[in-house]
């Protein structure tokens, strides 16, 4: 399989900035673009992929929304993902993933977005123009939705189950793309796991990701 890691970047590290240490996933159909924040500490991975944390739960997430198994993409002896299995799907799917910032600093030795000081944003309408068919920009936390907001000026934030329209981004047919507020899959967000998975396929409902 195919490494989404990206070498150089790892073994970067310039006055305490790190930069970004996966490449995008950019199926050429997706409809939905999820942007972190930044991913969060080597030391905290399981799998060399987007949500490599063992305790977030977007994958245990997509696994409920679309298999009505939890554990789909749980290796729950092995306590990992099954990459395998989420890449294809995301690619069968037409799901693309990266992050608001391709270079942070830590403020605080841990994942928190609120201790992340964003030193070179994301260029997204690049990302944009490699995926023709985006229908949506999906954001799961605060840091992400407002780096997003200033970098592409947006004067509305939507809330959390909220969506705007971002009229200066348009996929190759000339549809606006909407920014799509869901909330965090991180457990220290506090809301249940049933009611985070019914928001999530809300919003895949809404894409045309799941009929």
């Amino acid at each position: 399989m195919k490494s989404y890691l990206n070498t150089e970047n790892i073994q970067r590290s310039e006055g305490g900035v790190e930069y970004h240490p996966l490449i995008p996933f950019l199926p050429e159909n997706a409809k939905v673009l999820f942007l972190g924040s930044f991913p969060p500490q080597r030391k905290r991975w399981c799998i060399d992929f987007y949500y490599p944390n063992f305790i977030n739960d977007h994958w245990r997430i997509e696994g409920e929304v679309f298999f009505g198994d939890r554990n789909h993409f749980v290796d729950v002896e092995a306590k990992r993902f099954k990459i395998n299995e989420i890449v294809s799907f995301c690619q069968d799917k037409g799901i693309a993933f990266y992050d608001t910032s391709t270079a942070i600093r830590r403020l605080m030795d841990n994942a928190s977005d609120k201790f992340l000081e964003v030193v070179e944003p994301t260029d997204i309408p690049a990302l944009i123009s490699k995926l023709p068919h985006l229908r949506a920009i999906v954001t799961t936390g605060e840091k992400a939705t407002d780096t997003i907001c200033a970098t592409l000026q947006i004067p509305e934030t939507p809330k959390v189950n909220t969506f705007v329209t971002i009229p200066q981004l348009l996929n190759h047919d000339s549809e606006s793309i909407i920014l799509y507020r869901l909330p965090s899959s991180s457990r220290a967000y506090p809301l249940a796991f049933t009611k985070k998975a019914e928001a999530y396929r809300k919003m895949f409902e809404h894409t045309g990701l799941l009929g």
